[in-house]
Parts: C-alpha cells; structure tokens; sequence
C-alpha cells in the first residue's frame, strides 16, 4: 500500500469513511444528483480521447468503478487501472466488473493520488471524479496524475460545485445545503452527508481550481460547467516539451 495511505482512510472524507457507505453509494448519488452524474461522468469519458488499442488509462478515486467502465466501454481496447482509498468501494467496483466479464480490462486497487505508484508517462490518460475534493493536498494529487500521464495526454476532472450565479443557483445551493445532507443521513448516515456539504462548499471556484491545475503543470484546455454549475469538468492536457 503506498505510504501516507492509511493517513488519507482515516480523515474524514477518507477511504474509512466511503467504506462504511459503500455498499449504498450508488443508490445514494442517483437520488440525490438526480440521475445527471452519468450524463456528467460520459462528458468525462468522452474528453479523455482519443485513445487507442492497447493504450492504458488511470482512474483515480475508482470508488464503485462506474467511470473505468464507462471508459472501457466508449473506448474499447484500452485497459483501465483504477485506485482508491476505500477497499469497500472497490469490492463494490470489482462485483460489477466481474459481473459484466471485463476483468481482463479493469484492475482495481487501492491507492493514493498524492503517491501513485506508478513511473513516469505511464498511461495516455488519467482521471478523477467526485474525488479530487477529498484529496488534503490537491496540487500534489494533480502533479502526480501529470507526471504518470504521457506528454500530451489528458487530464480530466470531474467535481461538483456550488453554483453561484443564475436564476437556479438559490434552488441548487438549498439542495446541497439542506436536503443532501437530511437525504443523506436518513439513506445512510449522518456524518458522512454532512461532509459532502460541506466539502461541495468548501471547493474552490472553478477559476482558482484551473489555476491550481495550471500550477500542476497542466494546460487547461476546457472548464465546462455542468447542469447550472452544479459540477465542473476541467480538463487539462500534459505538456509536450520543445525541442
């Protein structure tokens, strides 16, 4: 297990805290996003292109596997390495894959984003979703899917986001304030949705979150806000250097 792993289960917001909801977790975020996080997680899957046969892709904070699939799926012959904190998401994750027979294609484990173990522009693409806002050091975390990610591969994230403008925002803003949380803690537990508000609104603005992508070392090439501004995908391309 990388070092610094066990540190990042423990916090919450931490692997220790998605495996006590694990099992729930996918019930719980078609409830509560009302079914849009597939329509976001596919605009997702779509940026990381284009990718090839036998080209090999990272899914950081895999969680239940819906993004690996998802991308094995849209872009076939390419193998999927998913990691993540909590081993009860990734059982969850492992089920699916193995249900559908896609173990040849999909390999889960469990990881930190802050220390991949992985070398240098090892994959043609990388991505996070709904997980870069539970990373204590985020500006590490993307330095590290860059350095994995060949020069001129994609780096995409998806997170959610607190709309601040529009005549929706008031409406979106008393969704995750008030019922994600009560939903939550009624589906599941109390603490543990009482995060994810407070994390949501804890995230940085899209601008200064391209700004800590462009620190990384990324080229931010897209900012796309989704359904009011209720997520962002932000995706970034790894430089090529000059001769």
């Amino acid at each position: 297990m990388p070092k610094g792993t066990e540190l990042s289960r423990d916090r919450l917001g931490g692997g220790l805290m998605f495996d006590r909801i694990a099992k729930r977790y996918d019930r719980l975020n078609r409830i509560m996003s009302f079914g849009l996080d597939r329509l976001w997680r596919r605009r997702l899957v779509r940026s990381l292109g284009p990718l090839g046969q036998g080209d090999l892709v990272l899914d950081v904070a895999s969680g239940t596997a819906d993004v690996a699939i998802a991308v094995a799926r849209f872009w076939p012959g390419v193998r999927l390495f998913g990691i993540d904190p909590s081993r009860g998401m990734l059982d969850v994750g492992q089920g699916k894959i193995d249900s559908l027979g896609m173990n040849g294609d999909i390999h889960l484990g469990v990881g930190d984003v802050q220390n991949l173990p992985y070398e240098d522009d090892h994959f043609a693409a990388s991505c996070i979703s709904f997980g870069i806002r539970n990373v204590p050091d985020r500006q590490l975390g993307l330095r590290e899917m860059c350095r994995v990610t060949r020069p001129g591969g994609v780096v995409a994230v998806l997170e959610l986001s607190e709309p601040t403008t529009g005549w929706m925002a008031p409406l979106a803003r008393f969704h995750v304030h008030h019922i994600v949380p009560r939903l939550g803690a009624w589906l599941s537990g109390d603490e543990e949705y009482r995060y994810l508000q407070q994390s949501v609104a804890a995230f940085p603005p899209a601008p200064q979150f391209a700004e800590m992508m462009q620190a990384a070392g990324l080229d931010v090439e897209m900012i796309a806000p989704q359904t009011f501004g209720t997520a962002h995908l932000y995706v970034g391309r790894c430089p090529i250097a000059s001769d």
